[in-house]
């Protein structure tokens, strides 16, 4: 199954000939690309699903992020208005992939911290960066990094039984995806500081009612409830919903690059330390699945 090629399904039926190429073009790029997301080509807007082959609940290693990345890139520069990032199954994304952290870092720590690092690093600018709107969908539970880089994005959509937590301190990891400014900022440092070093694990009202979310659906009409809101943001103009978004972040990427290098230097030296790594394996040989 893994070494099979994910199919990428094309929703430009109906299309003057001209588009329908265009199309074509970026469904075989992505179709021979990607393993562990779903890139949709819809028609105005791309769509991006974690449905992870490698990890388990849609948990990020240096491949899934990567292929996130690699995706953010191509949609930057064709006709999509806007990415809606999203998720197939029950969970939303559960952060980094612990296990496979330790495997790698078991080996040459120095050299695995330094990759693993900056491919963090990369993954997080590469939402920084983007200059088109990013509508998340989140359909389940975020934790880590699936919750940190929610704020990177510009509007947030959830699930009713959806929740949120950053539980860094738990298992001996510092912040990241920019949490250490962007969180302060939404919901103050008191319930920042409850959620980055407490671990407080929020729902989907709660992280609606400080900023984190934008709206909450009722499960059973979520999808329904999600499309809909799309489709209205695809009939708007790809100028301004790009200005609007640049308007409102204005001055803002180079504070955030600056924080993702502190955290990811943070991250470095914790790794790189046999304390660090003992937290780590701690973590990954006690933790048990709450799903």
């Amino acid at each position: 199954m893994r070494g099979k090629e994910r199919k990428v399904i094309d929703d430009a039926r109906d299309q003057p000939l001209d588009k329908r190429v265009r199309f074509s073009v970026r469904l075989l790029e992505s179709a021979s690309t990607y393993k562990d997301i779903v890139v949709r080509k819809k028609d105005g807007f791309t769509q991006i699903l974690l449905s992870t082959r490698s990890t388990y609940n849609n948990t990020l290693n240096r491949e899934v992020m990567n292929e996130v990345k690699s995706a953010l890139e191509k949609a930057a520069v064709d006709d999509s208005k806007f990415v809606l990032l999203s998720a197939v199954g029950s969970v939303f994304c559960c952060g980094l992939d612990f296990d496979n952290i330790v495997k790698h870092l078991k080996y040459n720590r120095k050299r695995a911290t330094v990759k693993l690092v900056d491919t963090i690093k990369n993954f997080v600018n590469s939402f920084i960066e983007f200059k088109k709107p990013i509508i998340v969908s989140v359909n389940g539970p975020a934790i880590g990094l699936g919750a940190s880089i929610l704020p990177l994005c510009d509007v947030v959509w959830a699930n009713e039984k959806a929740w949120f937590q950053t539980p860094y301190t738990r298992f001996g990891q510092s912040p990241d995806g920019c949490s250490t400014i962007t969180f302060p900022k939404i919901m103050g440092r008191a319930a920042a500081n409850e959620m980055l070093i407490n671990g407080w694990k929020m729902n989907a009202q709660e992280a609606c009612d400080k900023g984190l979310v934008s709206q909450v659906f009722w499960s059973e009409t979520f999808t329904q409830e999600v499309m809909v809101r799309i489709q209205e943001i695809t009939s708007c103009n790809s100028f301004v919903l790009e200005n609007s978004k640049a308007l409102v972040r204005y001055n803002m990427n180079v504070e955030l690059k600056q924080a993702n290098v502190r955290e990811c230097e943070v991250l470095k030296k914790i790794w790189a330390s046999a304390q660090g790594m003992e937290y780590m394996l701690k973590y990954v040989q006690n933790k048990m699945d709450s799903f």
